[in-house]
């Protein structure tokens, strides 16, 4: 060994890494919103300063169970402005396409967004430029506060409520994974198996 090297006791410890964030089970008891609730969220939306544009956004990622980076992402290319007006929804992580019919109240707000568009982007920021999945979060986040629920809300919480809606109106487990595009119906059972309607002639 050269007589310039020497060895030296590293400094070093091990030591645990505290989680960034807590495990949502700590943070809210379910991870989704009742029909009363997404409700609330669209009230506390038509109240801002882009009331129309988030109550849309809302309603329609609600409906048609669209996740953040869905929403982003969705374009009026996607919108069928027809006699039977439907949305062409791609899916990400891998998941099956399809094609929604859109009910009364998503047409006439879906429209009169797009009087106003300024981008392809069906949901525009006030610098006319599509959202991010973050910022979609952020705003239903922000949302949930103003409408005063009882624990956190984020974007995915209106993609599970409406599987357990759905699933409550009962709907079938093979309709479900289709509308909401899973490649796998483990993902779907989730709902099935929670939904209050399948207990129905319980104790008759």
């Amino acid at each position: 060994m050269s007589a310039q090297l020497k060895l030296v006791t590293p400094s070093n410890e091990n030591r645990q890494v505290a989680p960034t964030r807590k495990p949502n089970a700590e943070l809210r008891q379910r991870e989704y919103l009742t029909e009363a609730e997404v409700e609330r969220l669209l009230k506390a939306a038509k109240a801002g300063r882009h009331g129309h544009r988030d109550a849309t956004l809302i309603l329609i990622a609600f409906r048609h169970g669209l996740r953040a980076a869905e929403i982003a992402a969705l374009e009026w290319s996607q919108v069928e402005f027809s006699r039977n007006p439907v949305l062409h929804v791609t899916r990400v992580k891998n998941g099956t396409p399809s094609v929604h019919p859109v009910q009364g109240d998503e047409l006439r707000a879906l429209r009169q967004l797009h009087r106003k568009a300024r981008t392809p982007f069906v949901f525009e920021t006030e610098r006319a430029t599509g959202f991010t999945p973050d910022a979609v979060n952020r705003q239903i986040k922000t949302i949930g506060e103003r409408a005063q629920l009882p624990f956190p809300t984020h974007c995915h919480m209106l993609r599970h409520s409406c599987g357990y809606a759905l699933a409550n109106k009962g709907h079938d487990t093979r309709a479900l994974q289709a509308w909401l595009g899973h490649r796998s119906i483990q993902h779907t059972v989730r709902y099935t198996e929670l939904s209050p309607t399948r207990f129905r002639s319980f104790w008759k």
